[in-house]
């Protein structure tokens, strides 16, 4: 029992030994970390407005200010490490070691960071666009350095590894798109009066582009009907509901004017008597 005391009491006279060498010490490093973080936020919120004169894309001025607050933090932890009297040499070192097998583990991570450092820096689409790529599309909602994310037509969210982007065919449709329609009729007697009201149609229509202008012709000849290409321009946002817009008020516009549809075609079949 005697001894177990001993034993107690040496291993409390230990601690706080230690804790008088080094508890100061253990204070005065997290003070240094915690004003780095807020130096670095401070600093990143100053840097991010010096920016605002440069016109960077978001996702450039996103990468800037966390490279200067990471920069800024890692200047502050080497400050409290040499506080504690930990030699720098031999971590860098470990660090360097433990850094080659996690990048050995974190091949697809560091892919799509790498991957996203090309979208950010060569640009080949920015926020507001519309892409399609890989099997999906929609509209560029954010670049980060590990994802890009899409706004689909149904409003949800496509989250795209960088990586499957980088390297892959891409079709960038910009901020604007074309709807394709077609509209059909029977007789050539009434194509001038067809193109004039889907010409009003369109033009009637708030999300239809002036420039550029609407493509509208004529697309093929079938049997006993003219079909007519519609194609105007309207802005991404404007996509998903444009069309049944303006085909309503083409189905309008041909009512007031007279314009019949074509007939369905009938399939006459002769059976003989048995």
């Amino acid at each position: 029992m005697e001894n177990q005391i001993a034993l107690l009491d040496q291993a409390k006279s230990t601690l706080v030994d230690i804790a008088i060498k080094f508890g100061p010490k253990v204070v005065v490093a997290v003070l240094i970390v915690v004003a780095g973080v807020y130096a670095g936020r401070s600093l990143g919120r100053i840097f991010d407005r010096s920016l605002n004169g440069f016109h960077l894309e978001p996702p450039v001025r996103q990468l800037l200010v966390r490279m200067l607050r990471l920069f800024i933090l890692a200047l502050f932890l080497i400050m409290a490490l040499q506080n504690l009297g930990v030699e720098l040499l031999p971590l860098i070192a470990g660090l360097g070691v433990a850094g080659a097998g996690i990048a050995l583990a974190m091949q697809g991570v560091l892919g799509n960071v790498v991957a996203g450092l090309t979208i950010i820096f060569t640009r080949p689409f920015r926020v507001g666009e519309y892409i399609s790529i890989i099997g999906v599309d929609g509209m560029v909602e954010a670049i980060d350095l590990f994802n890009t994310r899409l706004v689909h037509a149904d409003r949800s969210i496509v989250v795209v590894p960088n990586r499957k982007i980088v390297g892959e065919i891409l079709h960038n449709y910009g901020q604007i798109r074309q709807l394709n329609m077609t509209v059909s009729i029977g007789h050539a007697n009434e194509l001038e009066r067809a193109l004039k009201a889907i010409e009003s149609a369109v033009a009637e229509n708030p999300h239809a582009l002036k420039d550029p202008a609407p493509a509208i012709g004529v697309s093929t000849l079938g049997s006993g009907t003219i079909v007519i290409a519609v194609g105007p321009w309207v802005k991404v946002a404007d996509f998903p509901g444009s069309g049944g817009e303006i085909n309503r008020a083409i189905v309008e516009k041909f009512a007031a004017a007279g314009i019949q549809y074509p007939a369905p075609p009938l399939d006459l079949r002769m059976v003989g008597a048995q």
